[in-house]
């Protein structure tokens, strides 16, 4: 069954279930940049599974539950068959907990990263240092944030950067005139996200990440990134602890980045 908006109280009830943080809103932003099957049972949610498609190449999944009661009969499964024909023969990302591997090593995904989570309350004051490169995004911004966006991370993703730059606060990094690096900080379970964040490198994805910061002093802030970009220690040293760790994978065929533009941060393990 397409996920609509009568399941959104079902779904936070399934995500609350599994100890995840996502508010009513968090579910409804999620369905409406992307799409949705839920299973019922006697009126119930009792399963969910979403996906993004971007462009004809590339999907991302993620927010798969199954109520522990219904665990083990088939639902899973059923959910997952229906994400991937939805999807289309797409490439297929998704950052998976150590629950779901054997299920999505089953139907051909390979794994090649761990993405980390970062987060808690921000005690520690950060301040960034006066930097002409680094300002407050215009609405004038958009197209070229959504180019460099597709850049770092190989897909087009037009649509889901408009939704999110429309939802939270911007800063790009400008040199020469052109953007060089983003970053979106927003509304996001317990607290605030930082991310996506995207940079021609990981000093410039620690100011963008930093200009964020200094506007969230005492939130509850959770940032999540790529273990091979080494940026754990550094977020650990302003006090945003790892929590857990997410495994990368892909069915198919991952998108290449273009140039030295590469994504450092996510706006969530299951947008990628």
């Amino acid at each position: 069954m397409k996920f609509e908006t009568r399941h959104l109280q079902g779904a936070l009830r399934l995500s609350q279930e599994m100890g995840w943080p996502y508010r009513r809103e968090d579910w409804e932003f999620a369905a409406t940049v992307g799409e949705g099957l839920v299973i019922e049972r006697a009126g119930e949610v009792i399963g969910t599974a979403m996906w993004w498609n971007y462009g004809q190449a590339y999907a991302t999944a993620g927010m798969i539950i199954v109520t522990a009661s219904a665990q083990g009969g088939g639902y899973g499964s059923r959910l997952f068959n229906g994400l991937l024909e939805a999807t289309d023969g797409r490439n297929v990302l998704l950052n998976s907990t150590e629950e779901g591997l054997a299920l999505y090593k089953r139907r051909g995904f390979t794994t090649w990263g761990t993405v980390l989570q970062h987060q808690g309350p921000l005690t520690v004051a950060v301040t960034l240092n006066a930097c002409d490169d680094i300002r407050p995004a215009t609405i004038s911004d958009l197209t070229k944030i959504q180019a460099f966006d597709q850049r770092a991370t190989g897909m087009p993703r037009q649509s889901m950067v408009a939704e999110l730059a429309d939802v939270g606060n911007v800063v790009v990094i400008e040199r020469a005139g052109r953007v060089a690096g983003y970053a979106i900080a927003r509304k996001f379970g317990r607290g605030y996200v930082v991310g996506p964040c995207a940079a021609e490198s990981a000093q410039d994805a620690r100011l963008l990440i930093l200009a964020q910061l200094s506007k969230l002093h005492e939130q509850f802030v959770r940032i999540d990134v790529y273990a091979e970009d080494e940026l754990g220690d550094w977020l650990e040293g302003l006090g945003l602890k790892q929590v857990s760790y997410a495994t990368a994978m892909v069915k198919g065929q991952r998108p290449e980045p273009d140039g030295p533009a590469h994504m450092y941060a996510l706006a969530n393990q299951s947008f990628g």
